[in-house]
């Protein structure tokens, strides 16, 4: 357990200039709460959905600066968000029962820093923080190979072992994988990398040439020439919205699961990464490509392009060098490879 100290005005030293000025153009939302007393659950998408029409633009009310965007650890479960109307701004405060007005007073307790809020909703990304995604060049040549199975089986699940090489020292717990199917770019043709098949996870028995791995979960069956990574323990994605500083174009190269379209809070794979500027934390708008419309009138037929359509947001969690993975946070309509993600 970690103590917070939280003073009201401590916070608003901290986190809030008194010169500071909201960004035009924040709306808020219809029937927008006075304060809001966070629960166990809560995202801070949608605490902000509460109180603004574009969630994704509470930083500007929080008056955030760089870093605390990167990793803000904000907001746990029983302070109260206070709403001034006319920022509008964003504050927090705990509420201490009992008093004659009900005021907000400072107050020292403890919390977990492992219970602050993540940005968007844990038990969808959670098995895209750690695991193999997106294989490369690099991530290639630094996995290690399985080269025998106990028994000479072909193949193998939870609980067998397993023998490994070019397993290094700085891990106990390796995940298993292959190399799936390759991620194209939908306008170049070219492949920007492979997507990884997830096959389970080992842990380190013994170490040696091979070294020697029990295997402790398994989705598919594991056999000789499978990969392995070492396994990464997950921290509570906390990063708050923000728009990319430069302009970005790119598309649904992939959508999880391998089907053709999807929806909100569902997992899409970008093609573009850290060498285009994204980062975790970047919102993204979605723009659906209408195509074209043939017309026949006097003048004969005329074609036209039609304009894009922009129907939802997309939220980026997990960055690569060319490639990225976005949750999708809003959505009018179905999600569809090919659709076009720019700034918001």
């Amino acid at each position: 357990m970690t103590r917070i100290i939280f003073s009201l005005l401590v916070a608003f030293a901290a986190l809030f200039g008194a010169s500071a000025h909201a960004q035009s153009g924040v709306r808020l939302a219809d029937n927008a709460p006075d304060s809001y007393t966070v629960v166990r659950g809560d995202t801070l998408w949608d605490i902000s959905g509460r109180f603004l029409q574009e969630p994704w633009r509470w930083p500007e009310v929080w008056r955030l600066n760089r870093e605390q965007i990167r990793n803000p650890h904000l907001i746990y479960p029983g302070q109260v968000i206070l709403l001034d109307r006319s920022g509008p701004w964003l504050s927090i405060g705990r509420r201490i029962g009992g008093t004659q007005d009900d005021r907000l007073q400072p107050r020292i307790y403890s919390e977990a820093l492992d219970s602050a809020l993540p940005s968007i909703p844990l038990q969808v990304i959670e098995p895209f923080l750690n695991r193999p995604l997106v294989i490369d060049g690099p991530r290639l040549e630094g996995s290690a190979t399985i080269i025998a199975t106990e028994t000479s089986r072909v193949l193998t699940g939870t609980g067998d072992t397993i023998f490994a090489k070019d397993v290094g020292d700085a891990a106990e717990v390796w995940h298993i994988y292959r190399p799936a199917k390759p991620l194209e770019d939908p306008v170049t043709r070219e492949t920007l990398a492979w997507e990884a098949a997830y096959l389970g996870t080992a842990r380190v028995t013994e170490r040696g040439q091979p070294t020697t791995l029990e295997v402790t979960t398994s989705v598919e069956e594991i056999g000789v020439g499978d990969l392995m990574m070492p396994s990464d323990r997950p921290s509570v994605f906390s990063f708050a919205p923000h728009a990319p500083e430069r302009d970005v174009n790119g598309r649904i190269i992939s959508i999880h699961r391998g089907v053709s379209e999807t929806g909100r809070l569902h997992v899409v794979a970008l093609n573009v990464g850290e060498r285009d500027g994204i980062e975790r934390g970047h919102v993204l708008a979605l723009f659906r490509n209408r195509g074209t419309a043939e017309y026949t009138g006097d003048g004969g037929k005329e074609t036209f392009q039609l304009p894009e359509k922009r129907y939802g947001m997309v939220f980026v969690f997990r960055v690569f060098d060319r490639i990225s993975y976005a949750l999708v946070m809003e959505s009018d309509g179905p999600v569809t490879l090919s659709d076009v993600v720019r700034q918001p």
